[in-house]
């Protein structure tokens, strides 16, 4: 399936022909149609031009939903530029590596963010050597930067034809994003993704789901590849208006689904549940509701026929990508079973392969477990700067190896299970990580536990699970352990517990498992 549009640029041009007099963006006093919205575009791509960016610079993005993040970066793409969107979630030391290793020339931030102020976190850690301008898109702005309003008037410097002729000097394998990975094994990586494949990919997305003249309340952060790509773009292609949603905070996102008539709600599946279990949901005008896209989680086959008899949604889809996928590798469609949508993560896209492989690079039997791999235009470039984890992560025949565990049914849809890099085998025996944490978080005194493989003599390698103690209970280390020998298979029992306060964890909220695989050698020498 080819998209209409090979760039960002013609996309966002055909979305103002198209959809000229339609709302594209609603958010707080502003509301535009697609044609006043390419305007708005044009004119930061004009003022980006106006400061000194070339095609091909690299310009960073660090700040919540809102719309001026999504008409800079857009800007971005139409002057020709590269976008690097950093997570929210990232202090000071976090983002200024992400923008010296991408050698980004300005910075789009904000100072009043969840009662954080951006550009200090970033100037007591380091100023990156590259970066010539921060741009506040709201809160105070101090000396050293430029306001949102401000930069946006330089666009009278640079007349509209020379604007026009840059954005269609973008080509489809030119690079839109690079997006870093969030580095539970290391130092993020960079991502290279191409507008071709961005395009191709969410037009996809969007005809899979039947996203068409929506109202997008897009909860998902726009750093994030479903936010960007599955929320601005996706509105782009299909019509839809762009709501955004600086923070996940559900009584919130109840309170907007009636006053902006939200038909498209996506999320994990903490949100739906919490809306089905709200005291006062039947106060609340749900009817509007149509999509759902949701994922990153178990999810109840019951929650799934509740989201349909109870919200109202005539849609629900779950998919798996990531961001060395452009973000997207399968979907689940929206007419199979509850079961399916609820148990897999649906099966490849269309021209794009999935397998599951043994460590040798062979397919496994349907239902055996494997790495999963990807093949397709949707692969990234490669990752910034770095040929060497390139070539480890993409092989000679062009499959990008996940380091996700899988396993897939007839149908072809895929069960994620675990991640390559924490199984560990002990005699002989593959140990999954998550499915041994999934079953110790049925003792009652552990509230959260993390488990990973070290080295053993005997057995080449046993678990050591890092225990966090429910709520007014001292979890006993031996009686864990006897507990875990009564209740799985032997070589699954974690040998060794240790009782933690806290798990470390990235901005993500994902475990840094490198950190407790430290720790626990260190404990054990």
């Amino acid at each position: 399936m080819t998209a209409p549009w090979s760039t960002i640029p013609r996309l966002i041009d055909d979305a103002a022909e198209r959809f000229a007099e339609v709302e594209a963006i609603a958010d707080g006093e502003i509301s535009w149609t697609f044609a006043e919205f390419r305007t708005e575009i044009h004119r930061a791509a004009a003022a980006l031009m106006a400061s000194g960016i070339e095609a091909g610079d690299r310009v960073a993005l660090w700040a919540p939903n809102c719309w001026e993040w999504a008409t800079a970066a857009l800007g971005v793409h139409v002057a020709g530029g590269i976008v690097v969107p950093i997570n929210t979630r990232f202090k000071g030391r976090e983002a200024a590596y992400v923008m010296e290793a991408s050698q980004a020339r300005v910075l789009f931030t904000v100072t009043d963010f969840l009662d954080t102020d951006y550009v200090s976190l970033l100037t007591e850690a380091r100023l990156p050597a590259k970066l010539a301008e921060i741009v506040v898109l709201r809160g105070s702005v101090p000396a050293t930067a430029t306001d949102f309003a401000s930069f946006m008037d330089r666009a009278g410097e640079v007349d509209t034809a020379t604007v026009v002729a840059r954005a269609e000097n973008v080509g489809g394998d030119d690079l839109c994003n690079i997006m870093f990975t969030s580095g539970t094994t290391g130092a993020p990586k960079g991502a290279m993704l191409t507008h071709s494949a961005t395009c191709r990919g969410y037009k996809s997305w969007s005809d899979v789901i039947g996203l068409d003249r929506d109202r997008y309340l897009i909860i998902n952060p726009f750093f994030h590849s479903f936010g960007l790509n599955a929320g601005i773009l996706a509105c782009l292609m299909t019509g839809s208006t762009i709501l955004p949603h600086p923070v996940f905070d559900v009584p919130s996102v109840m309170a907007r689904i009636p006053v902006d008539r939200v038909s498209m709600l996506p999320g994990p599946p903490a949100i739906y549940q919490t809306i089905l279990n709200h005291p006062d949901l039947n106060t609340f005008d749900m009817s509007t509701l149509r999509l759902a896209v949701t994922g990153a989680a178990a999810i109840p086959v019951e929650m799934i026929v509740q989201m349909r008899e109870r919200l109202g949604f005539e849609k629900v889809v779950t998919g798996y990508g990531l961001t060395e996928t452009t973000g997207i590798a399968t979907m689940c469609r929206h007419t199979d079973d509850p079961e399916v949508i609820a148990t897999t993560s649906g099966r490849a896209i269309p021209d794009v392969e999935v397998r599951i492989v043994d460590p040798d690079g062979e397919e496994t039997p349907r239902g055996e477990p494997g790495e999963i791999v990807v093949r397709g235009y949707n692969v990234m470039v490669g990752y910034l700067d770095d040929p060497e984890k390139t070539a480890e992560t993409i092989d000679a025949d062009g499959w990008l190896h996940t380091g996700d565990i899988g396993v897939m049914d007839a149908a072809g849809n895929i069960d994620i299970t675990d991640r390559v890099k924490d199984m560990f085998i002990n005699g002989g025996f593959n140990a999954y990580p998550a499915e041994i944490e999934s079953l110790m978080l049925a003792h009652p005194d552990i509230g959260n536990v993390a488990v990973i493989g070290v080295p053993d003599d005997r057995l080449g390698e046993v678990g050591y699970a890092f225990v966090v103690p429910a709520v007014g209970t001292s979890p006993d280390p031996a009686e864990v352990i006897d507990w875990c020998r009564a209740e799985m298979a032997n070589y699954k029992c974690p040998r060794h517990v240790e009782i933690v306060d806290s798990l470390p964890l990235n901005a993500s909220n994902k475990v840094l498992k490198f950190e407790l695989r430290d720790r626990a050698i260190a404990a054990l020498s």
